[in-house]
């Protein structure tokens, strides 16, 4: 198949390192997973061949490296999820609070301080950490000894979720400008925009590896 008709979960999945062109490309691989890479494209006024290009030179190359996550076991992808951003999460968050606390108590006078973002992201810790105890307690003790196709209605709740995280990521990338300090923002103000985007890749990365490949039904190998 073309790669432009396979949707951007796909493409994700089958493809390791597809999610840093998809980062730089601001293509949404994770909630927006189902679309293809024609579609996302054109909705942002891109070159859907010139990414294919860039994905099948990915492909292609010896250097792609990276851990092919539709390859292991259950066990091991929840492991990984696990340590690498649910441990990771309940970390950033708080310190992002503080520091945004921080920048709208000072600069809270400008017009492009992001006033209400410490808010947002107070609301978006309680919600992922109730989404992750789910997950923790219910979901990932069922998928360690099921198939997907067992679990469908746990399974539906969670991508539901998903979808609101990626709707309070929007709202996060208004707050800022995109994520965009100003020219002359202070250490604090840029060392909370650094930790933002760290935030929202990571939180894609998160989505991607469960809406993509732990939910979907597979056989998984052994690692």
């Amino acid at each position: 198949m073309n790669m432009t008709e396979q949707s951007l979960g796909e493409l994700a999945r089958t493809i390791p390192g597809a999610t840093r062109i998809f980062h730089t490309h601001r293509l949404d691989f994770c909630c927006g997973g189902k679309k293809t890479l024609g579609e996302a494209a054109e909705r942002r006024g891109l070159d859907a061949h010139r990414i294919a290009d860039e994905l099948q030179a990915l492909r292609a190359s010896a250097e792609a490296g990276g851990q092919d996550w539709s390859a292991v076991d259950n066990e091991t992808l929840i492991a990984h999820i696990l340590s690498r951003f649910h441990d990771r999460h309940r970390e950033q968050l708080p310190e992002l609070i503080r520091l945004a606390r921080r920048v709208e108590q000072v600069h809270g006078d400008r017009p492009d301080c992001p006033l209400g973002l410490a808010n947002h992201l107070e609301s978006m810790l309680q919600e992922l950490a109730t989404h992750m105890l789910k997950e923790e307690q219910i979901l990932f003790p069922m998928l360690m000894h099921t198939s997907p196709a067992t679990a469908g209605s746990p399974i539906a709740v969670m991508r539901h979720e998903h979808d609101q995280h990626g709707e309070t990521l929007r709202t996060l990338e208004a707050l800022t400008d995109d994520i965009t300090p100003p020219a002359d923002a202070c250490n604090t103000w840029r060392a909370l925009y650094t930790g933002l985007r760290q935030l929202r890749d990571d939180l894609m990365e998160h989505i991607h590896l469960e809406n993509n490949i732990l939910f979907e039904v597979r056989t998984p190998v052994a690692a």
